[in-house]
């Protein structure tokens, strides 16, 4: 699909004249951070990314809980936070506060991103945005419209070994981490594009 029309599909939901959540999924690697922020350049200071990894819990908790070795599953975020958190974006009157998760010392920083009340679209990105299980299951009434970004998945799968290695792993350990631990969460996440309003196929043009 032509990123053309992805930015028309942006355009026309900021100017509805209220508050509009427009969420990105698909699975780890599709290439979901880089389009919504690609859409925030277009949208010319009318649009903020609020991502959904900003909700990692903190590798302290991943350890209490014995799952650091799945960091990226559904069970290792604060799901009912990040839902709080669209809820609050839709209704508040005031600036909201997200956090941002950072990949060079895999944690979240509190309150790092900045929704002010005047601003009419924001983007949410992230892999569960349409998993029926619930808290997951109640980010879907939340949004607005919600795309399924499907990319080839010899190159998904070549982005996230590059990812991996990129922040500290070596070529073995990043292969392994995502045959492991990214592709389980790639087939949890296939099913739920039957959910989304737009399916695109491919890296946008």
């Amino acid at each position: 699909m032509e990123f053309s029309k992805l930015v028309e599909r942006a355009r026309a939901l900021a100017d509805r004249g209220q508050r509009r959540v427009l969420g990105i999924t698909g699975a780890p690697g599709a290439g979901k951070g880089t389009v919504a922020e690609r859409l925030l350049a277009e949208l010319d200071g009318r649009a903020v990314v609020v991502p959904m990894d900003g909700f990692h819990l903190a590798n302290a908790q991943l350890r209490r809980l014995g799952r650091q070795d799945r960091k990226g599953a559904p069970d290792t975020f604060d799901a009912a936070g990040y839902v709080a958190l669209l809820r609050r974006v839709r209704e508040a009157d005031e600036t909201v506060y997200a956090p941002e998760f950072h990949r060079e010392v895999e944690e979240s920083y509190a309150a790092e991103i900045a929704v002010e009340p005047d601003v009419p679209l924001v983007i949410t990105e992230g892999n569960y945005l349409l998993l029926d299980v619930p808290p997951w299951s109640e980010v879907r009434d939340l949004l607005d419209e919600c795309w399924f970004l499907a990319p080839d998945d010899e190159v998904r799968v070549q982005r996230l070994v590059a990812r991996h290695v990129a922040h500290g792993r070596t070529p073995q350990e990043a292969a392994e981490w995502v045959q492991r631990s990214d592709e389980a969460n790639a087939r949890l996440v296939a099913p739920t594009r039957a959910r989304a309003d737009l399916v695109v196929l491919g890296d946008p043009r």
